[in-house]
């Protein structure tokens, strides 16, 4: 655990001239398909609606920014001329990179290179302890704030929305269902052999917060850090120390699959689940614990929180795959039914802690259980405190659901 290999492979190298021509099609076109565009998210969805051409020419221009996290003078010049585009630089990158995972659908091969390993920190005692009375108003905050604009993301209406229960579902994949897929039982069971039950790793385990003043980390990209006392696989410590509280053994691993190579992570970290599961047949949930990253209109990260007894925990969100992408994942069903009833039992307490259940055609390696899922523990504006929170609720959450499986 902990050990990445890598392989890098060689990029082509275009002609200049090519190159050239391309890049100044790639302004006038891309300006043109967002020109109508009101925000960031519409730009994006008018660049996918050109029938791929324009999003095709801007991933052109994308193309070699993966080192670094700095665009090339290409797309800086194509981003540049669309404002909306330039507001939102580093989410647009993130988009493309992002499609580039769902592209794969968790199956590619990874790379191989030089062993890279990263120094294991104890964690720490938890930070902040659940509020006995999540009904009391008015508790001290417990850790410093991170100084970034904070707001609670809720549905208004349940337009557009799967409803069940106090359970909203955005349905964004190609599949349909109706609330009356909801009717309180799934799959998942905890095995009754002996060993672990649950398995918690990071596809992208550098993902990390937004730290206070004088507890920066030292960063290996836009809030992301190889330091596991401060990225998400500190979170996974606490979520693994809630279920083993609850009697239930984990599994955590804390490679960091999307380092130093963030392409092929899904790859990666599915070879990881495979061979942790065929040593360890005893393990029934498999929980990929990531964080969101979120801005406004003019690019500015916000970070998502729900109000716990006057204390701020990081709003957390369930990211369901499906078979959309033409992928196998027949019990894709069953995922979604275990996440709206971990989800339903966290609202019957916390009734905006969990933002919307996002259901896609990618299928994030989901298929290897009918008992796994994908969480965004906060984004990355949250500070680390407001994620060690949520972690432990959502552990015991998912521990009481569990035991009440008849």
């Amino acid at each position: 655990m902990g050990r990445v290999t890598i392989r890098r492979r060689p990029r082509p190298q275009w002609p200049r001239r090519l190159t050239a021509v391309l890049a100044a099609g790639a302004v006038i076109y891309v300006v043109a398909a967002t020109a109508a565009s009101t925000d960031l998210a519409s730009a994006w969805r008018a660049l996918e609606e050109q029938n791929g051409l324009a999003l095709g020419l801007l991933r052109g221009q994308l193309e070699g920014a993966w080192s670094g996290g700095a665009l090339p003078v290409r797309a800086a010049m194509a981003i540049g001329q669309s404002p909306l585009l330039l507001s939102g630089r580093e989410e647009v990158l993130e988009l493309w990179r992002t499609e580039e995972e769902d592209d794969t659908g968790g199956d590619a091969v990874p790379p191989e290179d030089e062993d890279q390993e990263t120094e294991r920190r104890t964690p720490e005692e938890p930070a902040v302890p659940i509020p006995e009375e999540p009904g009391e108003a008015e508790t001290p905050l417990l850790f410093a704030d991170n100084g970034v604009q904070a707001r609670t993301l809720s549905p208004a209406s349940p337009e557009g929305y799967v409803v069940t229960g106090d359970v909203y579902i955005n349905n964004r994949s190609d599949n349909s269902f109706d609330r009356s897929l909801f009717d309180g039982s799934f799959a998942a069971r905890l095995s009754e052999e002996e060993g672990p039950k649950v398995l918690i790793l990071h596809t992208h385990g550098s993902e990390a917060y937004t730290m206070p003043p004088g507890q920066e980390y030292e960063s290996s990209g836009d809030c992301r850090t190889t330091d596991p006392a401060f990225n998400v696989v500190r979170v996974g410590d606490e979520l693994a120390r809630t279920l083993e509280d609850a009697g239930i053994g984990v599994v955590h691993d804390d490679t960091l699959h999307d380092y130093p190579e963030y392409s092929g992570a899904y790859g990666r970290s599915l070879t990881a689940a495979e061979r942790i599961m065929e040593e360890h047949p005893s393990i029934s949930l498999v929980l990929d614990v990531h964080r969101d990253a979120i801005s406004d209109a003019d690019g500015s990260p916000y970070k998502v929180v729900s109000n716990v007894a006057g204390v701020n925990a990081a709003q957390m969100s369930f990211i369901i795959g499906t078979d959309g992408g033409g992928l196998e994942h027949p019990e894709w069903r069953e995922n979604l039914k275990l996440a709206a009833a971990v989800q339903q039992k966290l609202a019957d307490s916390f009734p905006t802690l969990m933002r919307p259940i996002s259901v896609r055609n990618s299928r994030y390696n989901q298929h290897v259980s009918p008992g796994a899922l994908l969480v965004e523990m906060g984004a990355a504006g949250n500070s680390l405190d407001e994620a060690l929170l949520s972690a432990r609720l959502l552990g015991e959450a998912i521990a009481q659901v569990m035991a009440e499986v008849p």
